[in-house]
């Protein structure tokens, strides 16, 4: 029981940590129509800010500088690259971007070198803030956890509640009236897609250290940031909530149990040897196909529902 409740935790903060990922490429989807492949480029470059700041001034600093400088340098990619780009349509800002990730990747390699960094956890936070049923949970990841509620929470509100968000969600819809009405509506969403890009930042800057900060980091994560949005839903920022903690929780007990395909099928009361399964895969765990669960699962999203869990568009 003990470890279940530890395994179910690490799981939910690895999904809580896709969800800020995943929440400014949704948010950004949603508002503007775009599908970033370059999103988690910005996470990368969240990381790699946060460790040069950390080690002048120290983390706290970092957490707030490292996604404001993201997200300025976000806006300026809107504004003088998908901008002009845009009214060519939707296949060319896919080739902008994906170019993008590319020379982003490029870059921070040719200014932090192609090793892996030293982005390590701040020692004020590196310590067991509780213990319960005798495992303990460290500061710093209960911070994550902390941290994450409070963006979901966030976004929300300033979607939903306020008025920024309608001005935002009216733009998208109806432009030229909001533009009637007085409103820059190239200017919102210049802002959409920077603070879509400083959202990622935040989630390089708290996972950078836990994940690790190297040059392949936004390879390793950018396919499993649209896995999230096509489970949850184009544009869906509570199917990105769901899918981003059923992700994690998945992956990390399929890790932390390591069941054999063998024992699953006893339990089943089914003899692999009878129905000519090979020995290959008798002898596979869920630990070892871990990795792939979520693109499975993609998968038979795509056979039976299409737009995703919340999704109001095809994938």
């Amino acid at each position: 029981m003990n470890a279940l409740i530890f395994s179910i935790f690490n799981g939910a903060l690895y999904g809580l940590l896709l969800f800020m990922l995943s929440s400014g490429l949704t948010l950004i989807f949603s508002m503007m129509g775009v599908l970033n492949l370059a999103h988690a480029s910005f996470f990368m470059l969240g990381a790699y800010f946060a460790y040069t700041i950390s080690t002048v001034v120290g983390f706290w600093p970092a957490l707030i500088f490292a996604p404001l400088i993201v997200g300025v340098l976000g806006a300026l990619v809107e504004r003088y690259g998908l901008r002009p780009v845009h009214k060519f349509g939707h296949v060319a800002e896919l080739l902008f971007t994906f170019g993008l990730f590319f020379v982003i990747n490029e870059l921070v390699q040719m200014v932090w070198g192609r090793v892996d960094l030293d982005y390590a956890i701040p020692k004020s936070l590196d310590f067991i803030l509780f213990t319960w049923l005798g495992l303990g949970y460290s500061a710093y990841r209960v911070l994550m956890v902390l941290i994450s509620l409070g963006i979901m929470v966030a976004l929300y509100w300033l979607i939903a509640r306020t008025r920024v968000g309608y001005i935002i969600q009216a733009a998208l819809s109806h432009p030229n009236m909001v533009g009637a009405l007085g409103h820059n509506v190239p200017l919102v969403f210049m802002m959409v897609f920077g603070f879509g890009c400083a959202l990622a930042a935040v989630a390089g800057v708290l996972g950078g250290n836990v994940l690790g900060t190297e040059p392949g980091m936004a390879a390793h994560l950018g396919p499993i940031i649209f896995v999230v949005i096509v489970i949850g839903g184009l544009g869906s920022l509570g199917g990105a909530v769901i899918a981003s903690l059923a992700i994690g929780i998945l992956t990390n007990m399929a890790i932390s149990y390591d069941i054999s395909f063998k024992t699953f099928f006893f339990a089943l009361g089914i003899s692999p040897e009878a129905m000519g399964v090979g020995k290959d895969l008798i002898s596979m765990t869920s630990g070892s196909i871990a990795p792939i669960l979520p693109y499975l699962l993609m998968v038979l999203i795509l056979i039976f529902r299409p737009r995703g869990l919340f999704g109001t568009r095809d994938v």
